[in-house]
């Protein structure tokens, strides 16, 4: 499973961007995908995943510091997922990486729960 992850970049407080994440030889279905982030000095969170907890349904999860921000969607017509960012503040700072975990359901919306990576992008909010 390669992913790879595109779309970060230098924005300032307020703007917007929007990450892609490719799978290939890979097709991602209705697999769990997520979005996590990694800022110096601190552990990888995540983000959003979109994902089953287990009844079949596919339910968004965004960490509270994003909801209302961030958008996850995917197109499995062109086996991407993508992350749209808005609103991006300082605290957004950080490099961004896609998932993977190959199944459609997970436990959790967590780093442990995601098995293939994409190599991460930079995002950097600064004015």
């Amino acid at each position: 499973v390669q992913l790879q992850a595109s779309g970060g970049g230098l924005v300032q407080p307020g703007g917007s961007l929007t990450l892609s994440c490719a799978a290939s030889t890979f097709t991602l279905d209705s697999r769990a995908v997520a979005w996590f982030r990694q800022a110096p000095g601190k552990e990888r969170e995540a983000i959003s995943c979109l994902a089953s907890r287990g009844d079949g349904a596919i339910i968004p999860y965004y960490r509270d510091s994003v909801v209302g921000r961030f958008t996850i969607t995917r197109d499995n017509t062109k086996n991407t997922f993508s992350l749209q960012m808005s609103n991006l503040n300082p605290d957004d700072t950080a490099v961004y990486y896609c998932a993977t975990s190959g199944v459609t359901t997970v436990p959790s919306c967590t780093v442990v729960a995601y098995n293939y990576w994409g190599q991460g992008t930079q995002v950097t909010v600064s004015s």
